[in-house]
């Protein structure tokens, strides 16, 4: 038979109330046996037994083993990824993602000719006529990298250009479909492409 788990407290203090049980937590279910003896008015003393036999301690500890080994054999490794390309040049992306998608874009339209679109010195440059009316669009990579800052502008009807405003500054993971996606927002917010398409 094997003990596990208990102490022994003695007080002297003049009521029981003061008395603290000091005990080990342990895993069993079995039950644990309490006494209490009094040997004085003033003292008390309290003991806590823990009875189990060799066998269940054996078991359990068995138990625990197994459980261990079948969640080991249970999680097969998982593959790792392929790991990813590295990331293209700014001027690489921009001639091979962003500029056929935003020329497709605009010769969608009936009513745009002579589409120019080119990327240099860290900045987008489109031009094209709508209707006859000279329009230019720019979107601006100071840093030269697709994370860094970015603005847009945007000239009309042969004017100046437009204040330049933050472009893609919300988005946390910028990809080149961003970029197409929000220069094309753009031109539809001044209404020089469609918003809706049909």
């Amino acid at each position: 038979m094997a003990t596990s788990g208990g102490s022994i407290a003695v007080s002297s203090f003049p009521s029981s109330s003061y008395f603290s049980r000091k005990a080990k937590a342990t895993t069993s279910t079995l039950p644990m046996m309490v006494s209490k003896l009094v040997t004085s008015r003033r003292n008390i003393a309290c003991f806590a037994v823990q009875e189990s036999s060799t066998s269940a301690v054996t078991a359990e500890t068995k138990e625990a083993k197994e459980a261990k080994t079948a969640k080991e054999t249970a999680a097969p490794a998982k593959p790792k990824p392929p790991a990813k390309a590295p990331a293209k040049p700014l001027p690489q992306m921009m001639e091979e993602d962003v500029i056929p998608s935003l020329k497709a874009i605009l010769e969608a339209q009936d009513d745009i000719s002579e589409i120019e679109l080119s990327f240099q010195d860290n900045r987008l440059e489109g031009s094209f006529l709508k209707k006859g009316n000279p329009y230019s669009f720019w979107v601006f990579f100071p840093n030269g990298v697709l994370t860094g800052p970015k603005g847009f502008s945007l000239s009309s009807y042969g004017s100046g250009v437009s204040t330049v405003e933050p472009f893609l500054i919300d988005e946390k993971k910028i990809t080149t479909k961003h970029v197409v996606f929000w220069v094309e927002k753009r031109l539809a917010a001044q209404g020089i492409i469609p918003v809706w398409k049909e």
